[in-house]
């Protein structure tokens, strides 16, 4: 009979396929690098053809960090390489405004769009950035990467100093409400600057440690078994829609963040917690008729808001085969295992176009494809191959039956 050992061997085999052979190429072999302007085509079809020219600020950030971490992972190559400086320079040329803050959208020549209040953007702006600097000896780079996480920074502890005033998204005076994503991406921008600026990690984990404590003592909420993404500020909920929801995904997002924290700083009660949101989000998330994890859940099981609650999404599964595997590699826990075969089949035999390589990114609830787009506002080469590179490493270290590290 095959021990998990040797099946995470062949899998690892299998991933690295996937990622070399099938997601890469797709993405080298279609409109993606716009050579005329600069960066990076967003919108690409199935096929791998243009079709908006206008360009996502978010993609451009996760296009630098995804080529320069391959750089990294797996040696430096000339179109990989080509990739991330052209996504480099279009982010430093276009897509930072005089006041600092970034833009969310560009033509495809660099003319800003839309401006939004919250700083994803910028996230990526510094993950890619720092990937870069780290990957290929650039110190401007890192000292870009840094000098933007400080603007961040500066907005969460203090968003009254935003430079960028527009009208409010709600009134604080009415309800102030705390989103889960902001120090969610702050977490995972810290450890990365941690890991690529190493002579900073004490400064970096202090941080870090700032943001898991705000997560855990706002959003993370044992009594309800969940994380819930919008809370007041004490962490009480709201018994509206927006505070009964949770995006499983996240969730799932957030525990493997955590778990690396944990196996970073030694933290066995971070551990528990990390592997209760897992826990937690697979139980209430999963589609237990169809299979696939829905994209929002009511904490109380009333309607969701959202019209789309019932999809499946790319990125969601693309999380659950990180944070499961992270889970085992921690715990040895068979039942880790088996949810990432689960997640692993119900994926590859439902998002995977096999015709044209890469992944669908939208599915109905039945798991029949909605949208037949690879690349849009949202879906690039990103989670996919962040989700590949990761359960490469991991599967690797499972099958070596090597002692849990943080792979972040």
């Amino acid at each position: 009979m095959e021990t998990i050992q040797e099946k995470a061997g062949r899998y690892q085999v299998f991933y690295r396929g996937q990622l070399l052979d099938d997601v890469m190429p797709f993405w080298m072999n279609s409109d993606l690098l716009d050579r005329e302007y600069g960066g990076c085509i967003t919108s690409i079809d199935r096929e791998g053809r243009s079709y908006n020219d206008d360009k996502s600020v978010w993609f451009q950030g996760r296009c630098l960090w995804t080529f320069s971490a391959l750089c990294r992972q797996y040696g430096v190559r000339a179109e990989w390489k080509e990739a991330a400086d052209l996504a480099k320079r279009f982010l430093e040329e276009h897509c930072v405004d005089t006041d600092g803050r970034m833009f969310f959208t560009v033509t495809r020549d660099g003319r800003p769009l839309r401006k939004r209040r919250y700083m994803f953007s910028e996230s990526f702006y510094v993950v890619g950035m720092a990937e870069y600097g780290a990957a290929f000896g650039d110190r401007d780079a890192l000292d870009k990467a840094a000098a933007c996480f400080e603007l961040m920074l500066r907005l969460y502890r203090h968003p009254e100093e935003d430079p960028y005033k527009i009208t409010p998204k709600s009134y604080a005076s009415t309800r102030s409400e705390r989103a889960a994503a902001v120090p969610m991406v702050m977490v995972s921008s810290a450890q990365i600057l941690r890991r690529c600026i190493p002579e900073q990690a004490a400064y970096y984990s202090a941080v870090v440690r700032e943001m898991v404590d705000d997560l855990i003592g706002i959003h993370y909420q044992p009594q309800l078994k969940c994380v819930l993404e919008t809370v007041l500020p004490d962490g009480a909920h709201v018994d509206n829609p927006a505070g009964r929801c949770i995006n499983p995904g996240h969730s799932c997002e957030n525990s493997w963040f955590l778990m690396c924290e944990a196996l970073y700083s030694g933290d066995a009660e971070l551990t528990k917690k990390a592997l209760n949101i897992l826990d937690w989000s697979l139980e209430r998330g999963w589609d237990k008729e169809n299979g696939g994890m829905f994209y929002f859940v009511d904490v109380d099981g009333r309607p969701c808001e959202q019209l789309e609650w019932d999809m499946k999404l790319w990125w969601v599964h693309n999380e659950i085969l990180i944070a499961s595997l992270a889970a085992y590699q921690i715990t040895g826990e068979e039942k880790y295992w088996n949810w990432f075969e689960k997640v692993h089949d119900y994926a590859f035999s439902h998002f995977h176009d096999a015709e044209h390589g890469e992944w669908y990114g939208y599915l109905h609830r039945d798991g029949t494809v909605s949208h037949t787009q690879k690349g849009s506002l949202w879906k690039g080469p990103y989670h996919l191959p962040r989700c590949l590179m990761t359960c490469d490493t991991l599967l690797g270290r499972i099958a070596e039956g090597a002692a849990p590290i943080s792979f972040i």
